[in-house]
């Protein structure tokens, strides 16, 4: 069957928007139009356009959406305190969208048109956000404020965007602006943009050319998790490439070793450094959530965010349990409360959730059949992007925990048919 340029353009355009929906500013400035208009163009897509729905994909989906339901009211009506529902509503939509997007790409296309379009909509983020980086230079004196009730940066003519405030470094006397691309913050921008790196290095394998520009784009953001992922997938792809061709080797350590020493400088701010906060701020959201959790451990306190951030405000670790865990990571814990949101999304869930809720969900996220080859390494960059930033319960990394829950149903309906 021939895969049309219309085909290419629907799928590109479904995973821009999932990848959006996942810290992209168009949401963070637009989220209740733009997730609404996700959820009809996706109706359209599967109703109108794709072909007759599978029953066994149909059943399997059906059976992942009973269940995230049934877990959403359980820990809805067994929270510590009471919940706004409007908040459960936005998670039952990123349960939707996951669900409408998967079944898109399992029914209608064939299994590795995901990765093959996914990997084209990175290299649009990518090439952005290399053109994001050099335009502030020549545009920083132009920049318009635009803000909303959760977020406020800069921006170019509504195409590139910048954090000044907050985004300004100077490393070896060079001083630029954190690159965030599409994304509100540089952190997010990483994280695709190593994703990127990853399928072009391991799964597309095309262009090595590629594969330098996505490195020093990933150096732009200036985020620690972002450089310290990049040096392991530069290990990886090293010992690969070894093992077909020793010449390579001198090349990828000439890049390796300038990515070190800048990943070296930017550890060493966060720990004792300017930067110190954001590490402590990470090092508190680690701990906290976790003794909530252990004082709520089978529901949890509840996913409302807002509600988390009541509570947490509120929480005080016990001190022996500082002292001993400050003992044994040899870090000195600074923060004691915050009124802020976790960015460990892991551990939220964890505090929110409960015990076996959470690690019934990080089962599935595991399980997830979407990436198969160096599936290892895959996981590596998910679990360290979702406890650096608050984005597993958002569309695209939710979509992964669909997939886990949908292959084991898809299993166990398809042996059932086959039994009868």
């Amino acid at each position: 069957m021939i895969y049309t340029l219309k085909q290419k353009f629907i799928d590109n355009f479904i995973l821009l928007m999932l990848i959006m929906s996942t810290g992209g500013l168009l949401f963070v400035f637009n989220r209740n139009i733009a997730s609404i208009s996700f959820l009809i163009i996706l109706l359209v897509v599967i109703v109108f356009i794709g072909s007759s729905i599978k029953k066994s994909i149909f059943n399997s989906m059906i059976l992942t959406f009973v269940t995230f339901v049934t877990l959403g009211v359980i820990n809805y009506s067994f929270a510590i305190v009471e919940q706004t529902a409007e908040k459960y509503l936005f998670y039952l939509l990123t349960v939707v969208l996951s669900i409408l997007s998967l079944l898109h790409f399992r029914n209608n296309r064939k299994a590795d048109i995901f990765l093959i379009r996914l990997h084209s909509v990175l290299m649009l983020i990518s090439f952005h956000a290399f053109f994001n980086f050099i335009i502030f230079f020549f545009m920083k004196n132009n920049l318009t404020i635009i803000s909303s009730a959760y977020h406020e940066c800069e921006t170019f003519m509504h195409l590139f965007f910048y954090t000044p405030s907050k985004g300004i470094v100077n490393v070896f006397g060079f001083e630029f602006c954190r690159n965030q691309g599409f994304f509100w913050e540089p952190g997010i921008l990483q994280i695709f943009l190593n994703m990127l790196f990853f399928l072009e290095a391991f799964i597309i394998k095309k262009r090595k050319s590629l594969l330098i520009l996505t490195a020093l784009v990933i150096l732009t953001t200036y985020s620690t998790t972002g450089i310290l992922l990049l040096l392991i997938q530069f290990t990886v792809y090293l010992f690969n490439e070894f093992k077909l061709n020793k010449w390579i080797t001198p090349f990828v350590l000439l890049l390796a070793i300038p990515v070190y020493i800048i990943f070296s400088v930017n550890l060493e701010d966060k720990i004792s450094g300017v930067k110190e906060m954001s590490f402590q701020k990470r090092y508190f959201d680690l701990v906290q959530p976790f003794f909530i959790a252990l004082e709520n451990p089978l529901t949890g306190i509840g996913l409302d965010l807002f509600e988390f951030q009541k509570i947490r405000q509120e929480f005080y670790i016990p001190s022996s349990s500082v002292q001993s865990i400050n003992s044994l990571t040899g870090i000195d814990s600074k923060i004691q409360v915050t009124e802020k949101g976790s960015t460990n999304s892991i551990m939220f869930l964890i505090a929110g959730a409960g015990f076996p809720s959470a690690i019934l969900l990080m089962v599935m996220f595991f399980k997830q059949q979407i990436i198969a080859e160096k599936k290892w390494l895959w996981m590596l960059i998910m679990i360290v992007s979702v406890m650096s930033e608050p984005l597993l319960l958002r569309p695209f990394f939710f979509l992964f925990i669909v997939s886990g829950f949908n292959q084991m149903f898809y299993n166990i309906t398809s042996r059932k048919k086959l039994i009868s």
